[in-house]
């Protein structure tokens, strides 16, 4: 039996992986001359000294659960440790606000619990009840709901399903993230401001999204936040070396360029710039499902009902070679925006505030030789609305001059003169480089009650041995769910 996979994101990779120990001939087709898609990797020189190399992850930058990576070399009786190794992030994150405070969120919680107690002002037994209530949650309902299809009729006949279902009441589904978080966290401005901050996890808006979202800080905090040796794209480059070696044929610089329906069943796909068919009995797109719709099913109606749904946010990423360092700043360091709703309510009109939360990511705190002696890589994230005919170059200008403003100011220096090296990502080179529509990172948006029964499946219901994976279809964007989709495509997966 013969796949055809199209697109070598994390989730691509993950499912020829899986169909490849079912025994099929496995091809995997990805347009670009590498595999990973968001998540690679490149070097950026110095302006002045083209022999200063700074080395950057192109896209995601947390890595948790990564039970659901090693899983994959455990399906092959393969010792994950020979492709790749990563350790535990012990200061999960360095948070600063506006007004001088700062805190580090600890992996031990009962550090976490006193330095919010010390900086935040708020008692160390509410901090351990968040916590406590976000991985309740998540036992209740997180492991359901993200690892099995919520459109076949099977899932819901789980008797563990239909428990969850009786105990919806515990789950807050039916208040919005921020006012649960505010009842969490007793009004404490600054730590509602922090659980907010993780509806970003799905580019989501917590002043709109389901308080069910208020299950992610278990995500970070619970299973813990890691960094692989190397880099972020370590972790797609072990994935792609264990497929190989299990027989996945890949080909790279091959654009798939139409899915072939016969009698509402795949029959093969058609190659960019080739004219023969490539026969093959089911079909796997890790492509965004509106592209795959338009683009390689020619089916404008079923894309344009995508279209209709809300997008997901984007991001604006500045990639700075900094020529010193800084001891306050660690792995993951956010400075938040003053008015976090304002920032929200920008982002749904199609804007950026000049004040917005600031991610920085600098992976040479871990791998020193990702920048040069005494120096750093910044991997500055803003969230961006998704791409709707914005003048981008003009928001990228005055972006730069906000964020540089306002992080020399937190960091009491003139950052702009520490900047040697430099490169950006905007929402439409995003979906240019990644096929992801209108920039969006995470498909459609989370900012509703009803938004995971409104991804997409990962099968078709129009079209036999047709499946989907990654971030635009169901359970989501990030890592662990790319991962997930791919793992249900495999427990859907139904022989023709």
């Amino acid at each position: 039996m013969k796949i055809a996979i199209i697109g070598s994101g994390i989730a691509g990779l993950a499912v020829a992986i899986r169909m490849r120990l079912r025994g099929y001939e496995v091809n995997l087709y990805e347009k670009n001359p590498y595999a990973g898609g968001k998540l690679s990797a490149f070097e950026v020189q110095s302006f002045t000294n083209p022999e200063k190399i700074y080395r950057f992850d192109a896209g995601p930058s947390l890595f948790t659960m990564p039970q659901y990576v090693e899983e994959l070399f455990k399906l092959a009786n393969e010792p994950c440790e020979n492709y790749f190794t990563y350790t535990k992030v012990e200061d999960v994150c360095h948070y600063f606000w506006n007004d001088g405070t700062n805190a580090i969120a600890r992996a031990d919680e009962n550090k976490l619990a006193q330095e919010f107690s010390e900086k935040l002002g708020v008692s160390r037994t509410d901090v351990r009840h968040i916590f406590s209530s976000a991985k309740k949650k998540y036992d209740l309902s997180g492991r359901i709901f993200l690892e099995n299809s919520l459109h076949k009729a099977k899932t819901w006949l789980k008797l563990e399903v239909l428990w969850a279902l009786l105990q919806t009441y515990k789950l807050n589904i039916f208040s919005s993230m921020h006012f649960t978080n505010e009842n969490l966290a007793k009004g404490n401005s600054k730590l509602i401001q922090f659980l907010d901050r993780f509806a970003t996890y799905n580019g989501s808006n917590p002043y709109k999204a389901s308080g069910i979202l208020s299950m992610i800080p278990h995500f970070e905090h619970g299973f813990g936040t890691y960094y692989p040796e190397g880099g972020m794209h370590k972790i797609t480059q072990a994935v792609y070396k264990l497929g190989e070696k299990l027989g996945v044929k890949y080909h790279f610089n091959a654009e798939v360029e139409e899915i072939i329906i016969i009698d509402g069943k795949v029959s093969g796909i058609k190659l960019k710039n080739e004219k023969s068919i490539i026969l093959y009995d089911a079909v796997v797109s890790n492509m965004d499902v509106y592209y795959t719709y338009s683009k390689l099913l020619k089916d404008a109606q079923s894309a344009e009902k995508i279209n209709k749904q809300e997008r997901s946010s984007s991001a604006l990423i500045f990639y700075w070679g900094i020529d010193c360092t800084f001891s306050q700043l660690g792995l993951h360091n956010i400075f938040f925006s003053e008015n976090y709703k304002s920032e929200f309510d920008a982002l749904s009109e199609g804007k950026i505030i000049s004040d917005p939360t600031v991610y920085i990511n600098i992976t040479s705190k871990l791998t020193p030789t990702d920048a040069p002696n005494e120096c750093e890589n910044w991997f500055v994230m803003i969230n961006a609305p998704f791409d709707n005919g914005q003048d981008w170059e003009a928001m990228k200008i005055k972006l730069r001059s906000d964020v540089i403003k306002k992080l020399s100011k937190a960091l009491d220096c003139n950052l702009e003169n520490h900047i040697e090296a430099e490169q950006t990502m905007m929402p439409t080179e995003i979906e240019s480089k990644t096929a992801s529509f209108k920039g969006a990172l995470y498909g459609t948006s989370s900012n509703s009650m009803t938004a995971a029964f409104m991804r997409h499946p990962n099968f078709s219901r129009k079209i036999k041995s047709l499946y989907f994976c990654g971030g635009s279809v169901h359970p989501g964007g990030g890592i662990p769910l790319c991962l997930l989709s791919a793992k249900i495509v495999d427990d859907i997966f139904v022989e023709p």
